[in-house]
């Protein structure tokens, strides 16, 4: 089998004028225990420190109940406000047994101020219950892609049972804030600044205001959701739209009291990093494939033409031509075209033969299979009496 491999030392010029403005991550020296920095386009990690050891991540949870409310529930669902959702510690939005609400006012008081009260309310609209609920957060945690996740509580209060405390990591918090931002009015409760609602009878009104500051620091901001208990400290996770970049923030145990800004410090930090070190790159190229030889082939149809060499191509749509990755200067890019020099009739027009494997640093990171032009048929004793009598009588 023909093998061709090809390394890209340098993968982009831009880099160079880059140099001296990078920023180093041994460099950011940050306040969290466990920090991410993602890449949303991918998925890919593009730095972490301990970003795989389990934390109580407090009430940014609440970006997991929301996401389920909004793939459940319709937005003017009628919540009943139990006991329970009542009772709940503060942050409080004040909520009273027997009031009902709109299922989307209460994902508003949800994600702009964190209120625990309400989260009690809509898990147990959703679910029926906390505790069904909760096996609904898991198992969605589990279908996103999280490792390491286990939720008790739907608003991030400590919480422990037979199983565990109540926990993520700051990966796993990285892909639920990545998969949630897919989903547009998510998008659009995150990016409220203020809002304003009222009871369904109308005879309570409330104003909150967005706790995540920032919306208001930096431009770029699609999201965020910050978080504070005891066990937990201070966390925090968030999107941005940075220099044509799409990042995804995670920190867990980002300081205790007296530290409430440590959070906006590390995320600055983790952006800028992102900004500095990172550029978009387009990984297609158009490899250069030869003629593959296809023992005992003949073109199918009369069986009379011969011809035994097939042309084959890369099978890849034009979106995945246009496929870009974060990549940095450190990173590198390599190309393998797995193609036989030979294989053996029939050959169906359209059928695997080979592949196209794109590697970064080493994993793969996109296959594409290489494919017969044309259909082969094999050899066959009737063709051969074919051919004979062909060229015997008109040869």
């Amino acid at each position: 089998m023909r093998k061709f491999r090809i390394s890209a030392v340098s993968l982009l010029a831009a880099f160079l004028l880059l140099a001296d403005n990078r920023v180093t991550a041994a460099g950011m020296n940050l306040y969290s225990l466990s920090a991410v920095l993602m890449d949303a386009g991918t998925g890919r990690v593009l730095f972490e420190k301990e970003g795989e050891v389990p934390r109580p991540n407090a009430s940014t949870t609440k970006v997991m109940t929301c996401i389920l409310a909004l793939e459940n529930a319709p937005g003017d669902d009628y919540v009943q406000v139990s006991a329970n959702a009542a009772s709940q510690p503060d942050v409080q939005l004040g909520i009273c047994e027997g009031e009902q609400y709109y299922l989307e006012d209460l994902l508003y008081s949800l994600m702009l101020k964190s209120h625990n009260d309400t989260a009690v309310a809509i898990a147990e609209h959703i679910g029926g219950s906390v505790e069904e609920f909760a096996k609904m957060m898991n198992q969605k945690a589990e279908e996103i892609g999280c490792t390491d996740t286990y939720f008790i509580t739907p608003n991030g209060l400590d919480a422990e049972d037979e199983n565990g405390i109540h926990h993520t990591t700051a990966r796993d918090l990285a892909c639920i804030m990545n998969y949630a931002i897919q989903n547009e009015t998510f998008l659009k409760i995150t990016q409220t600044r203020d809002y304003q609602f009222s009871d369904i009878l109308g005879k309570r009104q409330f104003q909150i205001h967005n706790s995540n500051a920032l919306l208001d620091m930096m431009d770029g901001v699609l999201s965020g959701k910050t978080g504070f208990t005891g066990n937990a400290g201070y966390c925090y996770v968030c999107a941005c739209d940075v220099g044509g970049k799409r990042l995804i923030v995670s920190l867990l145990g980002c300081g205790w009291p007296n530290h409430k800004a440590y959070k906006w410090s590390d995320t600055r930090k983790l952006l800028e990093y992102g900004e500095k070190n990172f550029a978009n790159h387009l990984i297609w190229k158009e490899p250069e494939i030869g003629p593959v030889l296809v023992k005992n082939g003949v073109e199918t149809g009369s069986g009379i033409c011969e011809k035994e060499y097939l042309e084959p191509f890369v099978e890849v749509s034009a979106e995945e031509k246009e496929f870009r990755i974060l990549i940095s200067s450190m990173d590198n890019l390599q190309y393998e075209l797995q193609v036989p020099e030979q294989v053996q009739a029939p050959v169906k027009k359209g059928q695997k033969i080979g592949q196209q494997v794109i590697l970064l640093n080493g994993e793969v990171l996109k296959t594409y299979p290489v494919v017969a032009d044309r259909s082969l048929q094999r050899k066959s004793y009737h063709w051969m009496v074919q051919k004979i009598f062909q060229e015997y009588f008109y040869g």
